[in-house]
């Protein structure tokens, strides 16, 4: 078993719902371990669209990298992700942040997650889940949050 801690979030639609039936699918994917608070951030793209719901979560899985990621990406197109805008609204987004062990950068996929260092709305959340996680080229969490700072970062209320 690999532990993988992925990224989710959402904008249309009713967010905080659509995470929840994100997190269903990727239980099957393995044994979910832990889900951190859900958070309201601002967009990062386009500023004409609603905040986003982002969490995020931490599985054991017996599938490799590339197979939990093309795992991912058939739940976010069965939950009727569009992919069109880049960092436009979405209903659903989920992002394979780390698989603890693996360091790969290939044509579908780069592990560590690229963006990981520089959105709080991660990094806050994957703090929750787990405190003294290492991610190389981050580094300790802690310091990682403290550069990027928590502006406009609060647990989402309905």
């Amino acid at each position: 078993m690999t532990r993988a801690y992925i990224g989710l979030g959402a904008n249309l639609g009713d967010p905080p719902a659509q995470l929840r039936t994100a997190l269903q699918g990727i239980g099957a994917l393995g044994r979910m371990l832990a889900v951190s608070t859900f958070y309201r951030s601002a967009p990062m793209g386009p500023a004409e669209q609603p905040d986003y719901c982002n969490a995020v979560c931490a599985i054991d899985t017996a599938l490799e990298a590339e197979a939990l990621m093309d795992a991912l990406l058939a739940i976010e197109r069965g939950m009727g992700r569009v992919r069109s805008v880049r960092w436009g609204p979405r209903l659903i987004d989920l992002d394979l942040l780390h698989v603890e062990g693996l360091h790969c950068a290939t044509a579908t996929l780069t592990l560590p997650h690229p963006g990981i260092a520089r959105r709080n709305f991660v990094l806050v959340p994957l703090a929750e889940i787990a405190p003294g996680l290492h991610i190389p080229g981050v580094g300790p969490l802690d310091a990682a949050i403290a550069r990027v700072g928590v502006q406009g970062l609060v647990p989402w209320r309905a």
